[in-house]
Parts: structure tokens; C-alpha cells; sequence
């Protein structure tokens, strides 16, 4: 009970992966074609996925077999380490024990690579040469790079332009496993260059670069599209996360309260929350919180609608909650959790208050990860700070009660490649942006009439 690491071995690594479709109180809604606005088939699906992947999107087996190569991959970084935060309780004066999953200890250094791993693999199988994908804050990006260099795939990454400009040294890490890294909004595609004539300063979105990798792998016969985060396939692959760390609190007996997660996409709060929301239906007392910015609001300020998934309207009209495909964010440093929509997994689980969220600035989100920073020694991703900024203030109201809860959080990453956001905030040049109301609403207009 006194361990500070809690390490499982290699061969106590999951063999498959959790797929929550089956368990599912309500079916998710059918994604439709951008065009006909009608269900989408796999046969729409097949120019930008492998079959595979289409088929895992809507797969009703409980658990898909995880394949040896990929497990052998995952071998180089998991199962990651669980660790307790006895210098953050004690620093907090909280009778809470707090848990970290610490995914940062991948080579990327984020618990992108679970899914771009298996998202290589799968495409190679079916003889694709190239991948084509988005990046924000460039962790995807890196994961997507590492895995394709691994598995002999090229890979060209689109890049949100304000992180692109922020994080120069994601860019060269991408770099530096082989990947072609292109600033978005770019005049490489029609969508690309119809948003610079209208704008030729915009900073770029994830919907925006969506629509560029979209169209880079539609118009390729050698290329398919790789998507981080959002998709089914994309959380299935993460919930290795939310096993590994069952199987580490069993270790010391232990069980959450409360599961604390950034949430941009998805696939990091659904990484570590699905496979304990399975527990939650099944009866389990235990708060499922995703945490993200106020700047980009987007479960507790967006509307639970059918959206286009990317600015151009090239992607499949999903269920999930929006703050409309033409949402363009602020700058802010958490480039990660800028998308304008969720996971429709995710999305259905809020909207039947299955899962719960919350929004913080930025500013105090620094202040989190620069305490954490300072006891547990490890500087969290600015994304990764907002699950983290969650965990706190849950232990300060243990502080106020007495109450002695556990709680887990993902710590999704390491912030050594956000250096410059620190500085900023050190420097105290960071501002606390709330996205207006008007614009949401504007936004909204948008919104494709079904």
C-alpha cells in the first residue's frame, strides 16, 4: 500500500481491447453522408478507411482481439506505470488518494500512439502505402509519424497553423520520424486554399486541416485518412488505458470514486472511462468528469445535434454535441482540445448524464500543472492539465468534507515540447478567453438541416 509506481508486466498486458457499442444503454445514431444525408455504408467509408477499421467503427463484439504485432509495438512503452501522488495529496492537504495513469512515458510522449499503432498496422494490411491526417497541438501528429515510420508507411500530417507556429519542436519531431508536416490552412488543397482566399491570416482549426487530410486521401489511390481521435475504432483502441489501470488498482486494492480526463476529441477521457463505465451501468457508485477549455466549450456550451465532422463538409454528418463545423478557436495552448465537436460515444453519455463536464480557463489550468509540476516532478501537456485541474479542486472539496475519495486521472502526456506555453504563463502573458455566446450561436446557424 505504500508503492508510489504500480507496474504490471508485459505479459499482464490486455490481449483485447474494450468496445462499449454492446453495452450501450441507447445505439449510438448513425453517422450520414455529407452529401444524401443518408446512413453512411461501407462502401462510403472505403476510399479514406480500411475495411478493418469500418468494421471495428460498428463492431457488437464486446472484446476485439488485440493483434501480436501491434502488441508487440506497444511492448516498447506499455503497460505504463499508475502512480499514487502522495507529494500532490500532501501538498494539498487532502485526505483524497489521488491516481495518475502516466501515458507521457510513450516515445511521442502521449497516449496518442495506442490508437495510431493499431491504425497503421490495419491500413498496411490492406496495402496502403501513405497516411494522411490532422494535428492540433501536434501529439496525434507525432504518434501518427512514430507508427507509420515503424510499420513502413509514409505519412503527411496537416497542422493546425496557430500550433504549428507555437510548437515548432512537435513539427520537427514529426520530422524526425519521416513525416511531412504541412501548416493548415495550406494552397495545397481546394478546401485549404478556399479558406486562405476568404481569410489569409486564419490560425487554422481541427476542422479545418480534417478537410484538408480528407481530401489529400480521397484524391490518392495510395492514401487513406487516420483520425486521432472522435471515431469508435479510435476510443475502442485507447480503452487499453482504462484496463491497464483496473488491473493496477486491484493490485492495491483500490477502486475510484471519481475518473477525472481531458476531453477534446474523445479519445482520452473515453481511454480511461469507458471500460469503468461499463462498471458504472452495471451499478458501480463512481463520477465519470471530462474536463475541457472554456475556449472551446464544447460539451457544456455546444447543442446535441447532427454536424459535419470537418469546416469543409467532406467528413460524415455525426450525432454529437457542436459548436458548429465553421467554429474557428482562439489560440489558446491547449491546442489539442480545440475540435468543435466530441466522440458520439462520449456525446451520448453526457447527454443521458452518464458522464459528466466541466470547463476551466487556461490561466488556472497553468497554475495546476505548475504545482503538480513542482511536487510530482513531471510537467503535464497543457491538455492534460485540464483532467488535472479537475483532480485538484475534487481533492480540496475532500479537504472541505473530510470526505476520503479515491480519484484517477489521466495524465495523457508530458508538456517538454509546450515549453513555450509555460513560459507564457510564467511570463504571465496568458489570457483567459471564454468563447462568446454570440459566436456560438452564429455558429449554430450552420448546422445541416436533416
Amino acid at each position: 500500500m505504500d508503492e508510489t509506481k504500480i507496474i504490471l508486466s508485459e505479459k499482464e498486458m490486455p490481449e483485447a481491447w474494450y468496445n462499449i457499442l454492446p453495452d450501450l444503454p441507447k445505439p449510438l445514431d448513425p453517422p450520414l453522408h455529407p452529401a444524401t444525408k443518408q446512413p453512411v455504408g461501407p462502401q462510403d467509408l472505403a476510399p479514406i478507411f480500411p475495411m478493418e477499421l469500418i468494421k471495428q467503427e460498428v463492431s457488437m463484439e464486446r472484446w476485439i482481439e488485440i493483434p501480436e504485432e501491434v502488441r508487440e509495438i506497444y511492448k516498447l512503452y506499455r503497460p505504463t506505470p499508475l502512480f499514487r501522488a502522495r507529494r500532490l495529496e500532501k501538498a494539498l492537504d487532502t485526505p483524497a488518494k489521488i491516481y495518475y495513469k502516466y501515458e507521457g512515458w510513450s516515445p511521442p510522449g502521449s497516449h496518442k500512439p495506442n490508437t495510431a499503432i493499431a491504425q497503421a498496422y490495419y491500413n498496411k494490411k490492406e496495402g496502403v502505402k501513405r497516411l494522411a491526417t490532422e494535428t492540433g497541438a501536434g501529439q496525434w501528429g507525432s504518434a501518427l509519424a512514430f507508427a507509420c515510420k515503424l510499420l513502413g508507411l509514409e505519412c503527411t500530417v496537416y497542422m493546425v497553423k496557430a500550433s504549428y507556429h507555437q510548437k515548432p519542436y512537435r513539427r520537427v519531431l514529426m520530422e524526425t520520424w519521416g513525416a511531412r508536416v504541412i501548416p493548415s490552412p495550406s494552397d495545397l488543397t481546394n478546401s485549404g486554399r478556399k479558406i486562405l482566399e476568404g481569410d489569409p491570416e486564419c490560425p487554422g482549426s481541427l476542422g479545418i486541416a480534417i478537410s484538408e487530410a480528407v481530401e489529400d486521401a480521397a484524391t490518392h489511390e495510395d492514401t487513406k485518412y487516420s483520425l486521432g481521435s472522435v471515431l469508435n475504432h479510435v476510443l475502442l483502441h485507447q480503452t487499453i488505458i482504462g484496463l491497464e489501470a483496473k488491473k493496477q488498482l486491484e493490485k492495491v486494492g483500490d477502486y475510484p470514486d471519481v475518473i477525472f480526463g481531458c476531453i477534446g476529441g474523445g479519445s482520452s477521457f473515453g481511454g480511461i472511462s469507458l471500460p469503468f463505465v461499463k462498471d458504472k451501468l452495471e451499478g458501480k457508485n463512481i463520477r465519470l468528469v471530462a474536463v475541457e477549455p472554456t475556449a472551446c466549450p464544447t460539451l457544456t456550451k455546444g447543442v446535441y445535434a447532427y454536424d459535419f465532422g470537418d469546416t469543409a463538409q467532406m467528413a460524415p454528418i455525426i450525432k454529437m454535441y457542436t459548436l458548429g463545423h465553421t467554429f474557428v478557436p482562439a489560440p489558446i495552448h491547449a491546442g489539442g482540445l480545440r475540435y468543435h465537436g466530441d466522440a458520439p460515444i462520449i456525446c451520448s453519455l453526457y447527454n443521458q448524464g452518464i458522464v459528466e463536464a466541466e470547463a476551466y480557463y487556461q490561466n488556472p489550468v497553468f497554475e495546476a500543472a505548475l504545482l503538480f509540476a513542482q511536487v510530482e516532478g513531471i510537467v503535464p501537456a497543457p491538455e492534460s492539465a485540464h483532467g488535472l485541474k479537475g483532480a485538484i479542486e475534487e481533492a480540496k472539496r475532500c479537504k472541505e468534507s473530510g470526505e476520503k475519495k479515491t480519484i484517477l486521472l489521466n495524465l495523457t502526456g508530458h508538456g517538454y515540447f509546450d515549453l513555450s506555453a509555460y513560459d507564457n504563463y510564467l511570463s504571465k502573458k496568458l489570457e483567459d478567453y471564454e468563447y462568446p455566446a454570440t459566436k456560438i450561436e452564429e455558429a449554430l446557424t450552420h448546422l445541416p438541416i436533416i
